[in-house]
């Protein structure tokens, strides 16, 4: 009993009571949890949220339609994609990948509609998609443009061609990157494999044949001329996205990014300072620039040659030796030979198209095959596998003309003939005989000459024929002619030979109206001509009497074309600068005859041109054979009248000090340089800045704004514009160099003197910038040896004057002459120190008693400035009765009034530093 009473109180029941909550056990888990809202991202949220089109069907609707077994519904998929697409075209970054794998999917369906809808969505695309967006999804359109262009229906192997246009216009680059691939499928679109027992059993490549369909729906021959212009296309894709420049043909390189070469514009005098780096190199300096085409083997020796395409060699070759006898036997079927017997060697539009086509191709086979490092192999290789073959079926009819065929209608004036020729204007003949030329003397060599002497003699007169009535060739015509021109005067390089050729070529220039491409054109021509035989000349002196003609005529070009063709003219003076550097005799006599015209202050080529043109004219003046004083004088109004920048007249004033007898040369100077008393009158001119006839002009000018004047001073100034000024001075200071480098200035001194008194002395209005400029030529000249006259002392203390009042009174709020304060009053003050005379003349003509009372504190102040400078310190004390004297007179006409602070002032300054005699020039300066 004891025993069971323990057990029960060591288990005892908790008794609960009504109304009381159950207590929580210690062991019990706590099970209550919190949650968060998750932001959705659009492409996660659910597909009623997708854009759709108004058949209310979004982007995944449209693309699972696209696997359905009927042809309707995948039509109107694509359809409702295009209608989707282009109004939300943000869908197509989000579903590329699934929209550019469906659509490529069905290049290959069965149902033309499906195909055709096809092709205009993926044109649609192409619009919006950039080439990196698509070039990860380019291998899978490339794989099914492969498959459509290789399948066994005739009509998804045609329609695979515009597939191919749209990639061809849109991406170039990306499909060029499949070459080898898609050059089999041209071959396997217009031929098959000749299979033979003969073949399989011997170790001979495969030869292929032109194929024949009758089930198409268009004939073999247009079907081949299809794609045969889009094998064209493709080529030309390839030969564009090559970065080499070609070696061969005159015209057919094209400027690109790589091939431009900057020239450098090396200042001489910053160059003198250390203050210009010139680079020699392009790979020199601290950034080497990579500007080359080479690139290492390691990058090119990681692809096989299936991946190289046409850049290896190797499959070049092998692409030629299957394409062109198929090109031969495309050829044979349009020839005249197997047309009609009436025809003879007049083409109809068809096959004259497909024998273009046939010709275009080879011709871009050549181009790659030049651009392979073993140029002349290849050339040897071309010759020996396909020259006779050339010979004998494309020049047995050369050169090729087109007639169409039209049938005889009742009205035609072709009465008795069942049919009538016309001439055709879709069809380029002329492109077709020189595309055959090009191909043909790319194949000739100087060495080779005597044996194809026969079809070179056609060519040639085929090619002077057409140059000498060519008024009517286009640029492209032109471009391919002149190459084949070049490539005939390579060949055979005697004068007999390239005589009339070049006469040819001169015959189409001087044809007037021609365009402005095909004029450029035969510049470039012409000017290629000259410096390849400028070389041959070293050797042998005999130049070409046609090109020595058109050298000479270049000047008066230049003169009488000006700014209505700016990109012409800098060609002309391109060509022009090469010769006179080459010192060619016919164009330097040419330029200095119409120098007047090119250097015209006017309407000449030097005023009209941008400032490169002006550049290179400029440095022309140095070859000049003669400079007249009448160029001279043109050449001084060009500085001017600042229709050239103040740099480039300084750079003209430095070229003519070296055509001077003053440039120190050690050697004799040339017979031809320039005249001792032309040269100062060019430079006294270019001082003056102004013309005889605008300085008597201004005399008749009077009062504000554009004329500064005071009763103290016979001299009014005429205010230039700050233009006008900043040029004029900059000028200034190239002048008064060239004046400091003549070996004897006391003569030099006497020579600007004498032009002062006689054009300037007794002049009433005179502009600032000429009396600055004076005065700076004065301090730039002066020495112990020279003596001024009483008139210039006169003329330069009344411009002193006139220049300090206009500055004392000038309004600080007039921006435009505050920035002429510096140069003109360094300059007043700078004569004053060096002429005593002067100062005392200008502070005798401070007569005050002529003056208005406004003027005083004017003269005031400039006293008080005077004496601070400390320049003019000791001058001011020599002068110091004078001084004195002016001051007291200033206190006469003020006695009885109230004395003003510039009066104490004045008062103030005159004890300072006149009265008590300061020792020696104290280190205080005006700060005006």
């Amino acid at each position: 009993m004891t025993k069971k009473r323990k057990h029960q109180e060591d288990f005892q029941k908790v008794k609960l009571k009504v109304g009381k909550k159950k207590p929580k056990l210690e062991n019990a888990t706590d099970t209550t949890f919190k949650t968060k809202a998750i932001q959705i991202p659009e492409q996660l949220k659910e597909d009623g949220v997708l854009p759709t089109q108004n058949r209310k069907l979004n982007i995944k609707d449209l693309l699972s339609q696209m696997h359905h077994y009927s042809p309707g519904v995948k039509h109107n998929a694509l359809l409702g994609l295009k209608d989707l697409l282009s109004q939300y075209p943000f869908v197509i970054d989000a579903h590329l990948s699934n929209i550019i794998s469906e659509v490529a999917a069905v290049f290959t369906d069965k149902d033309s509609g499906v195909r055709g809808a096809a092709v205009h969505l993926l044109q649609f695309l192409a619009s919006k998609i950039r080439a990196e967006q698509i070039a990860p999804f380019f291998p899978l359109v490339s794989a099914h443009l492969s498959s459509a262009m290789t399948h066994i229906s005739e009509g998804i192997q045609e329609d695979s061609l515009k597939v191919l246009d749209v990639l061809l216009e849109a991406y170039p680059a990306l499909l060029t990157d499949r070459s080898s691939i898609l050059l089999k499928n041209f071959v396997e679109l217009i031929s098959h494999q000749q299979l033979s027992k003969r073949l399989k059993s011997s170790r001979e490549k495969l030869s292929w044949m032109l194929s024949v369909n009758p089930n198409r729906r268009i004939t073999s021959q247009q079907w081949r001329l299809n794609v045969l212009t889009r094998l064209k296309k493709f080529l030309q894709a390839v030969v564009d996205g090559s970065s080499e420049k070609e070696d061969e043909g005159l015209q057919e390189q094209k400027d690109s990014p790589r091939s431009v070469r900057n020239p450098i514009c090396v200042s001489w005098k910053v160059h003198a300072n250390n203050q210009q780096h010139i680079q020699l190199f392009e790979s020199g300096g601290l950034r080497p620039k990579i500007n080359s085409s080479f690139r290492l083997r390691s990058l090119a020796s990681v692809m096989d040659s299936a991946e190289k395409g046409l850049s290896s060699a190797e499959n070049l070759k092998g692409f030629i030796e299957v394409i062109i006898p198929l090109l031969i036997e495309c050829w044979i079927e349009a020839s005249p030979a197997q047309s009609a017997p009436i025809l003879g060697n007049l083409l109809e539009s068809e096959y004259q198209q497909l024998m273009q086509q046939v010709l275009s191709i080879i011709h871009l086979l050549w181009k790659l095959t030049k651009r392979h490092d073993e140029t002349y192999k290849m050339e040897l290789w071309l010759r020996m596998n396909y020259l006779v073959d050339f010979k004998h079926h494309f020049m047995r009819h050369f050169p090729y003309s087109l007639q169409e065929t039209v049938k005889h209608k009742k009205k035609d004036s072709c009465k008795g003939n069942k049919y009538c020729m016309t001439p055709s204007n879709s069809v380029d003949h002329l492109l077709l005989n020189l595309t055959l030329c090009d191909i043909m003397v790319s194949l000739a060599s100087t060495s080779t000459l005597q044996v194809d002497s026969g079809w070179l003699d056609m060519i040639r007169k085929f090619v002077t024929d057409t140059l000498q009535d060519g008024s009517k060739l286009n640029s492209k015509q032109v471009n391919r002619l002149l190459g084949v021109t070049w490539r005939l005067m390579q060949i055979q390089q005697n004068r007999v030979a390239t005589e009339p050729l070049i006469k040819a070529v001169y015959t189409l220039y001087q044809q007037r109206n021609l365009l402005f491409p095909v004029r450029t054109l035969l510049l470039k021509f012409f000017s290629r001509v000259y410096q390849k035989e400028d070389l041959r000349t070293q050797r042998i002196r005999s130049r070409s009497k046609v090109l020595s003609r058109w050298l000479a005529g270049l000047p008066q070009q230049l003169a009488l074309l000006g700014l209505r063709n700016p990109e012409l003219s800098n060609q002309l003076i391109d060509i022009i600068h090469s010769a006179a550097a080459r010192s060619n005799k016919e164009l330097l006599q040419s330029l200095q005859a119409t120098a007047s015209q090119i250097y015209d202050p006017l309407d000449g080529a030097l005023v009209l041109l941008p400032a490169e043109a002006q550049r290179r004219l400029v440095q022309l003046v140095y070859f000049l054979p003669g400079l007249p004083a009448g160029l001279l004088a043109c050449l001084s109004r060009c500085c001017i009248m600042g229709r050239i920048s103040s740099d480039l007249a300084a750079t003209l004033i430095g070229i003519l000090h070296m055509r001077s007898s003053f440039a120190g040369w050690k050697c004799q100077v040339q017979d031809n340089s320039v005249n001792d008393v032309d040269y100062f009158s060019f430079l006294f001119s270019t001082l003056i800045g102004f013309s005889r006839e605008e300085l008597t002009s201004l005399q008749g000018i009077r009062g504000k704004p554009h004329i500064s004047q005071t009763q103290l001073s016979p001299v009014r100034l005429y205010l230039t514009d700050l233009d006008q000024f900043l040029h004029h001075w900059a000028v200034t200071e190239m002048i008064c160099h060239s004046l400091s480098t003549i070996p004897s200035q006391s003569q030099c001194f006497d020579i600007l003197q004498t032009g002062i008194c006689k054009y300037l002395v007794g002049l009433v209005v005179i502009p600032d910038s000429t009396a600055g400029s004076v005065l700076c030529a004065i301090n730039k000249l002066l020495d112990q040896a020279c003596i001024l006259s009483e008139n210039l002392h006169k003329f330069l203390a009344s411009c002193c004057y006139s220049l300090l009042y206009f500055l004392l009174t000038l309004d600080k709020e007039d921006a435009e002459h505050v920035q002429k304060r510096d140069m003109l009053w360094g300059s007043c003050i700078s004569a004053l120190a060096l002429l005593p005379r002067l100062l005392r003349l200008m502070l005798q003509g401070l007569q005050v008693s002529r003056i208005c009372r406004e003027e005083l504190p004017v003269v005031a102040q400039l006293l008080r400035l005077l004496m601070q400078h400390g320049q003019l310190r000791s001058h001011m004390i020599t002068n110091e009765f004078l001084v004195q004297q002016i001051i007291k007179d200033i206190m006469t006409l003020k006695s009885g009034e109230v004395q003003e602070q510039w009066l104490t002032d004045l008062h103030y300054c005159f004890n300072i530093y006149l009265a008590s005699h300061p020792q020696g020039p104290g280190p205080v300066n005006a700060v005006y």
